[in-house]
Parts: C-alpha cells; sequence; structure tokens
C-alpha cells in the first residue's frame, strides 16, 4: 500500500473516531442519561478546557523527546480507555471527569495527526500544500461516515456509541505505531519560556486590529459546539409530535449534512476573500451563525423540515468562513518567524476559551428555559440567534480593516 493511502487511512480513523460520538452524545446524555442542560454543556466544554493547553504540552513533547507517530498512538490507546469507561457511567460528575481525560487524550491528536502527516509527506519527497489537502478530506468523510453508523444501528441514544468509538480509536492507535518514524527535532536551540508555549504570537497584541479580531474570535468559537451539544437532543424531542418523521428517526444523517455542506464551502473560501475581504467574510459567518440558529428555532421535522435543512447548508458558511478564514487573515497578519504560534493562539481563542465558554454558557441558557423537564426550544436557539446578531451588529464597529484584492497572496497559493 502506497503512503499516500496508508496517511488516508490514519485521516479517516482520526476524525471516524470522534464522529462516532460528538454529535450524538448529547442525544444519550439528555434522553438516557437524563443530565441537565448545564450538566451536558459543561461535559462538551472539557474539549475546550483540554484545548487550553494540551495540544501545546504534547507538541512540545513530539518536538523535543518522543516520536510524533508515538505519542499519536499512545494518546488514541488512552482515549480508548476513557470512552470504554464513560460508556459504564451514569453519574454526571463522574462522567464529566472521565470525558475530561478523553479530551486530554484526543484534542491534541487533531495537531499530532496534521503533523505525523506533514513530517512522512515531507520524507518521501511530496509536497505539502499540494498532496495533503485531498488526504484530510478524507477526515471529513470519516466523520460524516461515524455518524451515519451510529444513526442506522440506532446507537443515537445508547452507550454503544462510544464503546464502537472506543474499538475505533485502540485501532486507531496501533495504526499509528505502524507509521514511518517521525523522530524529533535533532537541532537543539535554546528557546524562551513564551516560545515553549507557542505564544510569541502574542505580540500581535500590539495591534489593534488584532486584538479586536482575536476578542471577536473567543466570542464566536463560542458557536462553534453548540449544534453539536443540543442539536440531536433538539430533533429527538419531537418525538411526541412527529414520531415517524426522518429527522425525529435520523437525526444523525440530518446534522451531517452541516458536515458536507462544510466541505463544499470551504472549496469557495479563496473566491469569496478574494472578493470581498476578510471583514465581509467574517460577517458573513456570524449572520450564517443567527440563520443557524434561528432556522432552528421555527423549523420542524414536519412542515417546517426545510427549515432544518437550510440551517444545515448554511453551516458550511457559518463554520468555514470563520474557522479558515480566520486563520488564513491570521498567517497574513503574523510575521513568518511566528506564523506557527499564531496558529497555536487562533486555535487557543476559538477552540480553547472559546468553546469552554460556548460549552458552559449554552448548558445554562438550556436549563433557564427548561421547566419540569420540557425545554422551550425556540426560545432557547432565539436566544443563540441574538447572541450571534449582537456579535455581528458589533463587528464591523470594532474590527477597522480596508481590503485590498492585491494583498490576498496567500489564498491563491492555497
Amino acid at each position: 500500500m502506497g503512503i499516500k493511502q496508508r496517511l488516508i487511512i490514519l485521516n479517516f480513523l482520526q476524525f471516524f473516531v470522534w464522529g462516532s460520538w460528538l454529535i450524538s452524545l448529547g442525544g444519550y446524555m439528555i434522553v438516557t442519561l437524563k443530565f441537565t442542560g448545564g450538566q451536558v454543556g459543561s461535559i462538551y466544554a472539557t474539549m475546550g478546557l483540554a484545548s487550553l493547553f494540551m495540544p501545546t504540552l504534547l507538541g512540545i513533547v513530539a518536538d523535543r523527546w518522543v516520536n510524533a507517530e508515538r505519542l499519536l498512538g499512545i494518546c488514541h490507546m488512552a482515549g480508548a480507555v476513557m470512552l470504554f469507561w464513560a460508556s459504564t457511567v451514569s453519574d454526571p460528575s463522574f462522567f464529566y471527569w472521565i470525558m475530561l481525560l478523553n479530551s486530554m487524550a484526543y484534542m491534541p491528536t487533531i495537531a499530532l495527526n496534521n503533523t505525523v502527516s506533514y513530517i512522512i509527506l515531507e520524507q518521501k519527497g511530496f509536497k505539502v500544500v499540494k498532496d495533503f489537502p485531498p488526504i484530510r478530506v478524507w477526515g471529513t468523510i470519516g466523520f460524516i461516515l461515524a455518524m451515519w453508523l451510529i444513526d442506522l444501528v440506532g446507537w443515537k441514544v445508547s452507550p454503544s456509541q462510544l464503546i464502537f468509538s472506543s474499538a475505533a480509536s485502540l485501532v486507531l492507535g496501533l495504526y499509528s505505531w505502524t507509521m514511518p518514524a517521525c523522530p524529533p527535532s535533532k537541532i537543539k536551540k535554546k528557546v524562551s519560556t513564551l516560545s515553549s508555549f507557542g505564544l510569541d504570537a502574542l505580540v500581535l497584541f500590539k495591534k489593534r486590529r488584532m486584538i479586536v479580531f482575536f476578542i471577536f474570535a473567543l466570542f464566536l468559537g463560542a458557536a462553534l459546539q453548540i449544534t453539536n451539544s443540543f442539536g440531536q437532543p433538539f430533533l429527538l424531542d419531537f418525538a411526541g409530535r412527529f414520531p415517524d418523521t426522518f429527522a425525529v428517526k435520523h437525526p444523525g444523517i440530518l446534522m451531517s449534512v452541516s458536515q458536507i455542506s462544510e466541505t463544499l464551502f470551504i472549496l469557495t473560501i479563496p473566491f469569496f476573500l478574494y472578493k470581498f475581504g476578510i471583514k465581509k467574510v467574517m460577517l458573513m459567518s456570524i449572520f450564517a451563525w443567527v440563520f443557524r440558529f434561528g432556522l432552528f428555532a421555527v423549523g420542524n421535522p414536519g412542515s417546517g423540515l426545510i427549515l432544518l435543512v437550510l440551517s444545515m447548508i448554511i453551516y458550511g458558511m457559518a463554520f468555514d468562513f470563520f474557522n479558515i478564514s480566520g486563520s488564513l487573515f491570521v498567517e497574513k497578519e503574523a510575521d513568518i518567524n511566528i506564523r506557527a504560534s499564531a496558529q497555536g493562539l487562533f486555535m487557543l481563542m476559538t477552540n480553547g476559551f472559546g468553546a469552554f465558554l460556548g460549552g458552559t454558557a449554552s448548558g445554562w441558557v438550556v436549563d433557564y428555559f427548561t421547566k419540569d423537564g420540557i425545554k422551550n426550544w425556540q426560545n432557547i436557539w432565539f436566544t443563540f440567534a441574538s447572541y450571534a446578531l449582537v456579535l455581528g451588529i458589533l463587528f464591523p464597529i470594532f474590527f477597522k480593516y480596508k481590503h485590498d484584492p492585491k494583498t490576498v497572496e496567500i489564498v491563491h497559493h492555497s
């Protein structure tokens, strides 16, 4: 088997493991375990908490002491243990700590998977910028396929999803160890404390425009996991009114339209960035979030199914125009010596602080609009839509940026 095919399997499994539980776990916790919205939100927030420090710490370990492919395998095997353990637990506090440990094992593997792929492609004489994206897209395919499998076999509110993900994680951990060696760099150089933790990019905060950008990145990052946490519980709550509808029977398949849309909107980013610039593209993303949540508020699995489908489609714009375009903007604004650190800072603000804020606060909102065990989903989704709308009003006021198409060189190179 060729090395590209082996890397495709690696990337496929990397996100297959995540897709096996990320979207369906909320339904399992609310419907089967009877957790509150706050408990569900805090458990999803563990991914943000772990992202604050684990990717950086294990990145340092891989850079200095341990082969990246070995560390990747260890993390996935540790995650396999945690996921299996979680499948046996019904106490919310205990479940929280196990999923925090799982997040500490899994979240660093996203970056480690990229590192292993990059190193191996370079070792074999391939061009990373050209050859990695077609490999990475199989990760999204793996995520979608896992969602479909969990849905179709009827595990969407069952602990079996965690057992299945645990088995996939164990397979991936062992498979990682079969990859070509990715040893630490032999070049030893004295670095500052800031460099060790990837915080060289804090120098970007000297620019007012970047301070504003990172603040909004944090608050917009809070929106990223809300529908992952509560999308399926929302759809499953319609079982009484629309018991035989597709959305209630197969919420995972309906939700997967979001990931399919995401893969398609990525292809439109070069055009939109070149034509409109980062300020307008980010604004499109923010208002896409308004519609994402707003359509959930007014849609239903019956006559309102088309509104739910539109919400899934618009997710691609909401997610990509913020995540990918924001990353490209940071790449352009940062000095060449701190680009990696700048990307780390962007991830820290969005997937770290932002995800933690979003997971925690969204749980409070769900509980606030829950009376006698019944959730007022319309008020819940309108609250999230209003939050995004406020960001959409404030962003163009505070973020000062004049678009010049000539400066969008990175888009043409990608």
